[in-house]
């Protein structure tokens, strides 16, 4: 054969694979540009911002009830850290199987059962009368809330096209920041009433703080609500083959976001052929379409995750979330408590006195004290002080910081990456952690701690993008489980540990913190720069 022939048919299958048909995907990435941004993006976001409300409620909630609840229920440093944890443990028993099945049976489904269930579970430790109860009830709120998480984050990817989704994935994570400030002045509303109400004879006895979670339970009760008036996601239907129902929601979407009738929308008629051909195979094949078909088609859909190169993608991102996950709830849930002992103590606000580590052993040599004195079987005087105003602003203050590297960073990670700024972040975060040790006045504490907050937020987020990106719609909610399920356990180790090292001397955990946020910084350096 001649080298003239050689090279037209190399020029053939180049001219082929150029122009090779598009896949389903592709289509929906093309029709999902074509459905503009709009209504039903703000509906969609809105409904979002209830759910992270929600979300976020279920692992702060407890964070300030640490002071306000001490004396109800008798808690020391240990019980505090042990009910900060609680939601955490209901979170890694129901994480990845609810990730699989959200993955196999639908986004909205599973969004609807998680949220309606943490109400219930809200309601149930508003009712509680002692700290076992309250403990129980938060395990269940974690339990639900894993359910729910996971497809909330992949729900709204899966509405927005390749050019816009990391933006909205950023915008939509600063709800954690938005959610925080929220929290804080319903927090500092609620708490600071002296509010009691006693029942059936003094049998039940409903302080503040049982008040404040009745009132928390609302948003979950919302989230319920408004994800029930949603469709399903057009990927996840399509990964299904569901090709009508897919182009249903949208028609639904391209309506709601351009004011203009159905029969103007340009891909109105796309996968006609694909869904007559699933019709035929289901006339011929009526087995396919059982639950057992679709569990074992969502088992092989699920195999690529643990080969190369996915499953080395998603043990660098594990890594990084344990440990980057732990610290961030260590500093977040641990500030009100940490705030309420500085603002009861003798720190300025405007000179230089004792830093933050001589203010903590004081405090846990207090307790140390007071037990010595108290010994167990004595009447135990609960000399527990409650946080006040200067403690919720701190919060607020915490939660406006959250909001800014947001702003930025959804305006930086098109042209930095994702890879990039998290390594940033990184070395950020151990510079801040560091200099809370050494921190002397009120105002550089708040400082410090909002920063660090923020900056990890940040990383977390980021995390959660980079499995959006490399990891496939019929694996997306099952490869974010596994994630978070990760993660929650080094929150879980964290808020256990922390109280203990604490008691051992501050300087401790504050070291400990910044060593493990030099690991995250390693092996950020391996994760990769972008899909192969």
């Amino acid at each position: 054969m001649s080298e003239v022939n050689l090279a037209a048919m190399a020029d053939a299958d180049k001219h082929k694979k150029e122009f090779k048909s598009p896949t389903p995907m592709q289509e929906m990435d093309i029709a999902l540009k074509e459905c503009k941004f709009g209504l039903f993006h703000v509906r969609l976001l809105f409904t979002a911002f209830i759910a992270f409300i929600a979300n976020v409620l279920v692992t702060t909630s407890s964070a300030y009830l640490l002071p306000t609840a001490e004396c109800d229920l008798g808690m020391g440093l240990v019980h505090k850290g042990i009910l900060n944890a609680m939601p955490y443990v209901g979170m890694l028993l129901s994480g990845i199987f609810g990730g699989f099945l959200t993955d196999t049976f639908g986004r909205r489904l599973f969004l609807i059962l998680g949220y309606g269930g943490t109400f219930a579970s809200t309601v149930l430790a508003a009712s509680s009368q002692t700290y076992e109860v309250l403990i129980t009830a938060k395990f269940f709120e974690g339990l639900f809330f894993a359910v729910s998480f996971s497809p909330t984050i992949s729900y709204t990817s899966e509405f927005c096209h390749s050019k816009i989704r990391d933006r909205v994935m950023l915008f939509q994570s600063s709800f954690i920041a938005m959610a925080q400030v929220i929290i804080a002045v319903m927090s500092w509303q609620l708490l600071i009433q002296d509010w009691t109400i006693t029942l059936f004879n003094g049998y039940l006895e409903f302080n503040n703080w049982n008040i404040y979670l009745s009132i928390c339970s609302l948003w979950s009760l919302g989230a319920t609500i408004l994800y029930a008036l949603l469709p399903e996601s057009p990927k996840y239907l399509l990964s299904q083959r569901k090709y009508d129902e897919a182009r249903a929601v949208l028609v639904r979407m391209y309506v709601e976001n351009t004011r203009k009738p159905a029969d103007t929308y340009p891909c109105g008629s796309l996968w006609q052929k694909q869904a007559e051909d699933v019709l035929h195979e289901a006339d011929e094949h009526p087995e396919q379409t059982g639950l057992r078909h679709q569990i074992v088609t969502g088992l092989h859909n699920i195999k690529p995750m643990f080969q190369k190169p996915l499953l080395a993608t998603l043990a660098l991102l594990c890594s990084t979330l344990f440990l980057s996950m732990a610290m961030y709830n260590i500093i977040r849930l641990w500030f009100p408590q940490l705030s309420t002992i500085i603002e009861h103590s003798g720190m300025d606000s405007n000179s230089t006195g004792q830093d933050l580590c001589v203010l903590l052993d004081n405090y846990t040599q207090g307790l140390k004290d007071q037990a010595l004195t108290n010994p167990a079987g004595a009447n135990h005087v609960c000399t527990g002080k409650p946080s006040g105003t200067e403690t919720y602003i701190n919060s607020i203050i915490l939660g406006s910081v959250c909001v800014i590297p947001y702003l930025i960073s959804g305006i930086l990670v098109n042209k930095v990456g994702k890879k990039n700024m998290m390594f940033c972040s990184a070395v950020i975060a151990i510079g801040v952690t560091l200099g809370l040790r050494y921190s002397n006045t009120k105002p550089l504490v708040v400082a410090l701690f909002s920063i660090d907050t923020a900056i990890l937020q940040i990383m977390l987020s980021l995390s959660q993008a980079f499995v959006i990106e490399f990891f496939p719609t019929t694996m997306r909610t099952l490869a974010i489980a596994i994630l978070m399920m990760v993660g929650r356990i080094g929150t879980l180790l964290g808020n256990v540990a922390f109280p203990i090292l604490l008691n051992m001397g501050c300087v401790i955990p504050f070291f400990s913190m910044a060593g493990v946020l030099c690991v995250v910084t390693v092996v950020v350096v391996f994760l990769p720069s972008k899909k192969t």
